[in-house]
């Protein structure tokens, strides 16, 4: 990912914080011939519980966890020490000329994103079991004390393991990584406070989490 230097992330721990709060990553690998397309799919992605501490605070070397149906294509043409690419999209929101109060001037759009590459390692059983149950129970933990309503899954657990066959669990060590945070900086301050404040006061969700970030920033 191209990254201009005004757009880049204070620290590593940056590009963490986004994937923990904006978990549905892209898995982007190559094709499994010359002349296929690349594979592409949206799946849940976490940082692994099991490390050590409170988590990575880098991103760069941490192990994530993911899971898909094994009936995907994309799951079959996986390969072994190969690398790929996770995408996780944060806060963004288009930026109107008429913000500005100046011209000329040109619209754009601000977001926030993460591109991790690293290699992906199936977790692969006699019977997809313990260790695939293990990913998809961590998931629903880390989705319901993020967002959910602390769903006490333990009655399900049975249902879980019936539908354990059908998938396909993961490991992923990021090997890179990049962020891009473009957030206006690159205007003057007195405009991009205008930026900032029409984003606050907006009714679109979307936009004030942007305000949230560009806040965070400054």
């Amino acid at each position: 990912m191209f990254v201009p230097p005004p757009y880049r992330e204070p620290d590593g721990s940056w590009l963490v914080d986004l994937i923990r709060t904006n978990p549905l990553a892209l898995l982007v690998s190559n094709g499994t011939s010359p002349d296929s397309v690349p594979f592409a799919t949206h799946l849940p992605v976490i940082p692994d519980p099991d490390a050590p501490g409170d988590g990575p605070s880098e991103l760069v070397g941490a192990t994530l966890l993911g899971h898909m149906n094994r009936a995907n294509p994309h799951w079959a043409a996986l390969r072994p020490g190969a690398t790929v690419l996770l995408t996780f999209t944060g806060p963004h929101a288009y930026v109107s000329p008429t913000v500005y109060e100046k011209t000329p001037a040109a619209p754009t759009w601000d977001f926030t994103s993460v591109h991790a590459h690293g290699t992906l390692e199936k977790i692969e059983e006699d019977e997809p079991g313990e260790q695939t149950l293990h990913v998809v129970k961590s998931t629903v933990r880390a989705f319901e004390k993020e967002f959910g309503a602390d769903w006490d899954m333990t009655e399900s657990i049975s249902y879980f393991r019936q539908i354990m066959p059908a998938v396909g669990a993961f490991r992923f060590t990021v090997t890179n990584a990049d962020g891009m945070f473009k957030l206006s900086q690159e205007q003057q301050p007195e405009v991009r406070d205008r930026v900032h404040r029409a984003f606050s006061e907006s009714p679109c969700t979307r936009h004030r989490e942007t305000a949230a970030m560009m806040g965070r920033l400054s």
